[in-house]
Formats: structure tokens, C-alpha cells, sequence
């Protein structure tokens, strides 16, 4: 395997190859952004993130069809005062609408006729306290994000000509009337523009990131830049990539996965080269010839460096087997993403290190000792050089192998300590809880949820499909739940006069965890019902609608999508490292300290977020992403030092290869675990919750697998081990 990898070094990196290799990559880059679209242009503003056999989707379908409603989709007005709506704010609320009728919106379907309303049919649609107001404006179902955002631009514009005041931007706790744009329709034109600004935001913030962290690593400007343009020039082919398999409708992508994605190329791709940039370093200082070390390095490094890559490409690919979409949208991107980098460090990077030599560790160039010795000796005083292994290093290799089952204990009982915290952990699936408090769409709706009765905010369908069978009761029963407010009467279908409607107002926060876990409660009691009524098979005739609903099968898909990728990524990962490190043993306790270093950063994280950024609860999407992240993340960082670890075993003792595995790993491997964990807490300052809470969770998880399990846990079961660590494969005999 290594002297395949040396060949191929000699291909991408050689005298002349180098130049080639470089040209190739730069054509390729060029042509496909020529050709193809930017992956921005093609990211899906659909929030339709159930599977079509969900509950709620086929319940809004059976509501298209049976009980269609052409008003189109609503902009929700928000109009609040403290102390209470003026006559002179109904005038403007006629004042609007009579514009709008005029002067119709982009995409505009139809508004209420509120111009000709008397300002006493306002007042009654109000809230009891008078103080908010909530009118709607109807835009076409198919209207694009475009021509939402043109119209919300319109309206207030001529929401401005009306008043001398700006009603849309103040702090809702001043005096004065203020308007918030809400519903389906704002809250979709407000996450366009939320994602849109952290797009640009996140780049910038997670490539000055990495520079920084690598300057003041290794104070190497130029060593800081390399990696940085490999990932770059990664990141030009990535995008028109996903960009056509977007066009061409292969793949479904949002901005959430365009915006992990970079932090996770930028990430884990510096990671990767810095594998490969500093074997090249050591090998500098042992061999004259710049493109034989070069070669040599790419021998010893790529092989841990195309496992690492194919560990977490596959466990990414994973992520395709959940039903929900928000997992599948991230695995072709980041899975392509990571191949890409991967293939770069194996032959961009050469070719680029191949070109700068030496210059690129200036001021710490690395020299053989002839000719550190000729230098010193034509200028007359010592050359610098690179920075030998530090002491920390060594002593923690000599600490690991002294005292394996003191540092075994304290890891295991400082990490399961705090991996307790995780299954005490609340979740919630609500969309508005992700997005900043004083995001506009949120606030209008939190106005909402404050002034008029809970259960109003999103009413629970109920549909049933009675087969003719007399369900004159079923309104009744409903009626008489603890948790219902009002009951309409049923509608009947337009379609099929067997299907009926009936909208449930609750007395309870319809977005609590109270009222999602009531779902399969009113389910089964409409089917029973329908049972007592003559119909078998009742439950397959009940779907429930709504909001409420629509976060139960959330909640449900979403565990279910966990309890099947889970298993499947421990195989994949399990299969790759025994394929890889030819042993059980190593297999097993790999995964499971990796395993408990997710727990335990699943933990911390929760203590972080809940008494750090106030959160009440985590995204429920965070645990899967975390654990896919982390677990093939993190045994990226111990196939690197346990692959050292085993090549060393070959010329010297069990205990000595393992000091020295660490010893000769600890440097870069804490380096690219301080950027990787860097790059991730950049999502930490973006405006999104579920952003946030991803990066805070992931850079613990990082950092804990750099600095305990990595150096500390993994070396010391190694260590207390000793050959049997590699069962089944070769156990060499102590020496």
C-alpha cells in the first residue's frame, strides 16, 4: 500500500507532474463554474420535510382535494399597540387594503375586502384586550421565495406611505403601533434572508478562523495559507457539482445543509492536509530531495488519510436512509464534500507542497543535519529550525504507558458523568423556536400566541372518511376532551360526501409537549368511534392535521430515522476499521470510546446550551446530526495516532510504540482538532438556534476527543492491552 502511494506521489508531485496536476484542477474548477450553476442558486425553499406517508401530509393531501381552499397562501398582518388598537390605526388598516386592492402585490391572490369593512367588524376580529389585530394577505400557491420577498418589499413601502412612522422595525416593547409579517409567507421570506446573510457571514468568519488559528499555531504565514487554498479550490469544485445535481432534480438541498457543509469542508479539510503537510515536514528533515520526501510522506500519511476520508464519506451516506429530509438533504452534500477534499489532499496539495518545498515551513524550514550543519556554517550562527516534539508530548506518552488503569478510571468516570446528562435532555421540534426571538415573523407570532386564546394559533384537524356510517356523536365526544376549547361543525367533502372536517381548537398550547403527545390519543378515540359506529378497520379512515400533528410525526420520523442510521454507521465504521486495522479487539474499543465521547459531549453540551445560551430545550434533529459528526469525525483523529501506533509496534516494544504513537501524533492531531472544534463554533454566533446548538455540541465533542479520549483513553486501553490489541491480526512477541 505504501509503495502504491509513493508512485502516485511521483505522478501528482514530480518535477514536471506538479505543474500538471495544478493546471488540471485549476481547468476543471473553471469549467464547471462556467458551465454549471452556483449551489446557492438551486437550494429548495421547501419546508415539506415529512415523508408522503406521514400522518399529517396525508391529512393536508385529503384537505387539498376534499376541502380546497384557493385563497392561496397567507402573509398574516400583525397589527399590536400597547394599551390598545386607535381608531386611527383601523383607518390604516382600511388605508392598506384599500391600496391592495388597487395596486395588487406581486403574486398577490386576493386580500378580505377590510377597505369597506366598518371599523366595529374590525374591533370584533381583534383581540379581547383590543390590543392586536390579525389580517391576512393571500399570495398564489405556486409563487415563488422571489416574489414573496418583492411583494413583503412592496407592502411595506406602501405601508410607509400611510403613516410617517416606520411601524415594521421598532422594538415592540415602545409605544406606537407596530406590524410584524407572519405566517407561511413571512416566515419563509424571513428564513431566506436569515440563511442568505449567514451564508456570506459563515464563510468569511470560518476561513479567517482557520487562518488565525494556523498562524498562531505554527507562525508560518505561508504554511497557514496552503491549506486554506486547498480547501478553496475543494470548495470552487464542490459547489457547481451540487449545483447541477440540484438542476437535474438528483438531489434536494436547503441553505442549513450548503451552510454546515463549508464549515465541515473547512474544517476537516485542514485537518486533513495538515496529516499530510507535516509527515512531509519530518520527512524534510531526513532527506535532501524535496520531491523524494514529499513522496515518502504521501506513502506513510495517505493511506490513514483515505481512510479517514472514506470513514466519514460513508458514515455521511448514512444519512440518506432517514425519511426525514432535513438528514437527507445533508448527506450527498457533505458526503461529496468531504470525497472532494479527500482526492485534493491526495493531488492538489502535493502538487502545490511540491512546488513551495521548504519555503513553505519559512521561518521554520526544515533541513537535514548536513545541511542545517553547511548553512550554520556559511552564515556563522545557528539556523532555525522546526519545533522538536514538545515535552507535554512526551510526557503524556510516558504517562499513558505507566498508568493505564488510573487514566482509564478518571476518563471513563469524568466522561460517564456527564453522558448521564444526555438522556435528561428535552427536545423541540418547532420550526420559530430555531429562529432569533426578534426575528419578524417570530415576533408576530409570539404576539399572537399572547393575546388571543392558545389553541387558535394552529387548529388540530380532525378528518374522517365515515364510509356513510352516521358519526353525529363524534363532534360531541370531541367537544367534551378536557383539552378542547370549541369544536366546529363538520364540513363535508367537496369530492367524496364521506369525508368530513372538523376543527379543534385546543385549550393548550398547540405547540407543547402536552398537545403532540395528545395526537395518537384523539386519533384513537375518532377511531373508536367509527368502531362503534360499524366500521372495521377504523384507525386507517382517522388522519389529523395540523400543526400539533405535524410535529408529533416529526418527533416520530425522527426517532425512527435515529433508531435506523444509529446501527448502520457504528457497522460502516466498525467494517472499515477492521478491514483497515486487521482487529477485533482494536475495532471494538475504538467504537466504543468514541461511542461514550459523543454521550458524554451530548451531555456537556445540554449543561452549555441550557445555562449558557438560556435554552429550554435542544433541536430535536441535533442528536443524529451530532452523532454521525462526531463518531466519524472523531475516529478520523484515532486511526491516524493508532495506524502510527501500529507501524512503530513493528521495530520496537508495545509500551515504547505506544509513547512514541502519541508522542509523534499529539502535535498535529491537537492542532487539527483546535480548527476542526474552531470551525464548528463559528455556527455558535450565527442567528439560527439549530445552528448554534449543532456547532456548540460538535466543537465539545471535538475537543473532548483531541484532548481525553485521543491522547489519554484510546493509548491507555492500548497500553493495558498490549498485543492483544491487535487479535486477530499479527501479535507481535514483547521484545
Amino acid at each position: 500500500m505504501m509503495n502504491l502511494l509513493q508512485k502516485w506521489g511521483r505522478y501528482v508531485s514530480g518535477r514536471k507532474s506538479r505543474f500538471v496536476t495544478l493546471v488540471i484542477w485549476m481547468l476543471v474548477i473553471g469549467l464547471f463554474t462556467f458551465i454549471w450553476p452556483h449551489v446557492n442558486q438551486e437550494e429548495t425553499a421547501s419546508n415539506n420535510l415529512l415523508p408522503k406517508d406521514a400522518m399529517s401530509v396525508e391529512a393536508k393531501e385529503i384537505i387539498d382535494e376534499q376541502f380546497p381552499n384557493d385563497k392561496g397562501v397567507p402573509l398574516l398582518l400583525v397589527w399590536y399597540r400597547n394599551g390598545g388598537l386607535t381608531e386611527a390605526d383601523y383607518n390604516m388598516v382600511q388605508s392598506l387594503y384599500q391600496q391592495l386592492k388597487q395596486e395588487p402585490l406581486t403574486s398577490q391572490s386576493m386580500v378580505p375586502d377590510f377597505a369597506k369593512a366598518p371599523i366595529q367588524a374590525l374591533k370584533k376580529q381583534a383581540s379581547s384586550d383590543n390590543e392586536v389585530l390579525v389580517t391576512p394577505v393571500f399570495f398564489e400557491k405556486d409563487a415563488s421565495t422571489e416574489a414573496l420577498q418583492e411583494g413583503t418589499v412592496a407592502l411595506k413601502k406602501e405601508m410607509k406611505k400611510i403613516t410617517d412612522k416606520n411601524p415594521f422595525d421598532g422594538d415592540i416593547s415602545n409605544d406606537g403601533l407596530h406590524l410584524r409579517m407572519t405566517g407561511p409567507a413571512g416566515i419563509q421570506t424571513d428564513a431566506t434572508e436569515l440563511f442568505g446573510q449567514a451564508d456570506v457571514t459563515l464563510l468569511i468568519a470560518t476561513v479567517v478562523l482557520v487562518l488565525v488559528l494556523l498562524v498562531a499555531l505554527y507562525r508560518s504565514p505561508i504554511l497557514a495559507v496552503v491549506p486554506l487554498i486547498s480547501v478553496g479550490l475543494a470548495y470552487a469544485l464542490v459547489n457547481p457539482l451540487l449545483g447541477f445535481m440540484a438542476s437535474q432534480k438528483w438531489i434536494e438541498l436547503d441553505a442549513q445543509a450548503v451552510s454546515i457543509m463549508t464549515v465541515l469542508l473547512f474544517g476537516a479539510g485542514t485537518d486533513y492536509c495538515l496529516f499530510l503537510i507535516f509527515r512531509y515536514r519530518d520527512e524534510l528533515q531526513v532527506e535532501a530531495n524535496k520531491y523524494t520526501a514529499l513522496q515518502k510522506a504521501i506513502g506513510h500519511s495517505g493511506g490513514a488519510i483515505m481512510m479517514s476520508a472514506l470513514t466519514t464519506v460513508i458514515g455521511l451516506l448514512s444519512l440518506s436512509l432517514a425519511q426525514y429530509a432535513s438528514y437527507d438533504r445533508f448527506s450527498v452534500p457533505f458526503s461529496l464534500a468531504i470525497f472532494i477534499m479527500g482526492v485534493a489532499v491526495l493531488t492538489l496539495l502535493p502538487s502545490i507542497l511540491s512546488i513551495l518545498g521548504r519555503t513553505a515551513f519559512f521561518p521554520f524550514i526544515p533541513r537535514t543535519e548536513n545541511m542545517a550543519n553547511e548553512l550554520e556554517a556559511k552564515k556563522g550562527k545557528p539556523v532555525r529550525h522546526p519545533k522538536a516534539r514538545s515535552r507535554f508530548s512526551n510526557a503524556i506518552g510516558r504517562l499513558v504507558t505507566k498508568r493505564p488503569w488510573y487514566i482509564i478510571v478518571i476518563c471513563t468516570i469524568f466522561l460517564g458523568g456527564l453522558a448521564l446528562f444526555a438522556p435528561k435532555i428535552p427536545f423541540t421540534y418547532g420550526v420559530l423556536q430555531s429562529f432569533p426571538e426578534d426575528m419578524p415573523s417570530r415576533e408576530g407570532f409570539t404576539i399572537m400566541a399572547d393575546h388571543y386564546p392558545p389553541g387558535e394559533i394552529a387548529p388540530v384537524q380532525v378528518i374522517v372518511d365515515t364510509e356513510g356510517k352516521d358519526l353525529s356523536s363524534l363532534r360531541d365526544k370531541i367537544a367534551a376532551m378536557d383539552v378542547t376549547q370549541s369544536v366546529s361543525e363538520p364540513r363535508t367533502g367537496e369530492v367524496n360526501a364521506n369525508y368530513q372536517e372538523l376543527e379543534l381548537i385546543l385549550s393548550i398550547d398547540p405547540y407543547s409537549t402536552k398537545a403532540v403527545n395528545l395526537i395518537p390519543d384523539l386519533k384513537a378515540d375518532v377511531a373508536e368511534s367509527l368502531e362503534e359506529a360499524g366500521l372495521e378497520d377504523a384507525s386507517q379512515h382517522v388522519w389529523i392535521g395540523g400543526e400539533t400533528a405535524n410535529l408529533y410525526d416529526t418527533e416520530h420520523v425522527t426517532s425512527q430515522d435515529q433508531r435506523i442510521i444509529v446501527p448502520v454507521v457504528l457497522s460502516i465504521i466498525a467494517v472499515l476499521l477492521l478491514v483497515y486495522l486487521r482487529s477485533i479487539v482494536a475495532m471494538v474499543y475504538l467504537l466504543l470510546t468514541v461511542v461514550l465521547s459523543y454521550l458524554s459531549a451530548l451531555g456537556l453540551g445540554w449543561l452549555v446550551l441550557h445555562y449558557g445560551f438560556d435554552a429550554t430545550a435542544m433541536q430535536g434533529l441535533i442528536p443524529l446530526y451530532a452523532f454521525v459528526f462526531l463518531v466519524a469525525l472523531g475516529e478520523d483523529y484515532n486511526i491516524f495516532m493508532v495506524s502510527t501506533i501500529w507501524k512503530n509496534r513493528q521495530f520496537m516494544s508495545m509500551k515504547k510504540a505506544v509513547s512514541e504513537g502519541v508522542s509523534q501524533t499529539s502535535g498535529v492531531i491537537s492542532s487539527a482538532g483546535l480548527i476542526l472544534a474552531g470551525t464548528f463554533s463559528v455556527l455558535a454566533v450565527m442567528p439560527i438556534q439549530i445552528l448554534v446548538q449543532f456547532g456548540v455540541v460538535t466543537a465539545i465533542g471535538v475537543l473532548m476527543d483531541t484532548f481525553i479520549v485521543r491522547p489519554l483513553l484510546v493509548p491507555s486501553i492500548t497500553t493495558l492491552l498490549g498485543r492483544f490489541a491487535f487479535w486477530p491480526g499479527k501479535m507481535w512477541k514483547e521484545k
